[in-house]
């Protein structure tokens, strides 16, 4: 937790938006985070607790057969099937999912109903033990959901006073076959 998941959507939904695309954000952490940065805490927990959120919309629709939620290599795909429909109508140019800070079984569903994942890393000896842990956890998704590609690197957090910051930078630049983007993300000591 920590490393910006939930900033670094917001963020970038609000900069697609504002450069005339469609997204649609999904708030896969129970944190609500996503949610909050752009409603009233009263309002995001009134929806939270009501009928209009993702569990009472898998749980609402008519027809589960061909949802097999006990076996491991279905049950990762509960949120790609729920988000199907949405995707094959083309309102939106992208969808983004923020997802919570553990790996597990939710976050394996996210990713397999997702084309592409950006890895937001702190700038620190936290953010890259975190991201080893994260490469172990895509491999384990992959082998269910081999189409998944990693669209890159967003460095967060970065204080370029620190010296941990150009050893974290050299050791991400020397990862093959992965992007690391060129914007990275410093931290606001104002709000820190």
């Amino acid at each position: 937790g920590g490393s910006g998941k939930s900033t670094t959507c917001s963020n970038l939904g609000a900069a697609m938006a504002q450069a005339g695309k469609k997204v649609l954000l999904i708030d896969g952490d129970m944190q609500l985070n996503l949610s909050l940065a752009f409603f009233s805490e009263d309002w995001v927990l009134e929806h939270a607790t009501g009928e209009k959120n993702l569990y009472y919309a898998i749980k609402k629709q008519e027809d589960l057969s061909c949802y097999v939620v006990f076996t491991k290599w279905q049950r990762e795909f509960i949120l790609r099937k729920c988000i199907q429909k949405i995707k094959e109508t083309g309102a939106y140019d992208y969808i983004l999912i923020d997802a919570p800070p553990t790996l597990g079984g939710w976050v394996m569903n996210i990713l397999c109903a997702s084309d592409k994942v950006i890895i937001p890393v702190e700038a620190s000896p936290w953010g890259m033990f975190g991201l080893a842990n994260m490469f172990e956890f895509l491999n384990e998704v992959k082998q269910i959901s081999p189409e998944l590609e990693v669209a890159g690197i967003a460095v967060t957090k970065v204080d370029t006073r620190k010296n941990y910051y150009k050893q974290t930078m050299e050791t991400l630049h020397e990862l093959e076959d992965i992007h690391v983007f060129e914007q990275i993300i410093r931290v606001d000591s104002s709000i820190e």
